[in-house]
C-alpha cells in the first residue's frame, strides 16, 4: 500500500458512524437505544448517521417487536466488514509510517 491516505473511506470520517461500525463489527446486532447510550448522541443525530451507513449497504436495518414495544436492530453487512477492516487498516498504515 503506497499511499494509505488514498484508502481511507469518506463514509466513516464522522466519530459516530467510526463508533456505530465498530459496535455493529463487534456485535453480532446492536440497538437503537444502545447504539445511542455508546455513541452519546441524540436520536436525531444518530439516525442520520445510522441512514448514511445504510444507503451505503454497510449496515443492514432489522425492525420487530418486544411484546408490544418496537425494536430497531442493526447489523454490519459483508460489504460493510470489508470497507471498515479496508478503513482500519488504511489508519493503521498511516500510524506505522509516522512511528
Amino acid at each position: 500500500m503506497k499511499n494509505p491516505i488514498e484508502h481511507l473511506n469518506k463514509v466513516f470520517d464522522s466519530r459516530v458512524r467510526l463508533g456505530i461500525m465498530s459496535a455493529v463489527l463487534v456485535n453480532e446486532e446492536v440497538n437503537f437505544n444502545d447504539l445511542k447510550d455508546l455513541i452519546q448522541v441524540t436520536d436525531g443525530n444518530l439516525a442520520s448517521h445510522l441512514k448514511t451507513l445504510e444507503e451505503n449497504n454497510y449496515i443492514r436495518v432489522k425492525k420487530g417487536f418486544i411484546g408490544r414495544k418496537t425494536n430497531t436492530t442493526y447489523l454490519v453487512t459483508k460489504a460493510g466488514e470489508k470497507a471498515f477492516k479496508a478503513h482500519l487498516e488504511a489508519l493503521e498504515q498511516m500510524i506505522r509510517k509516522i512511528q
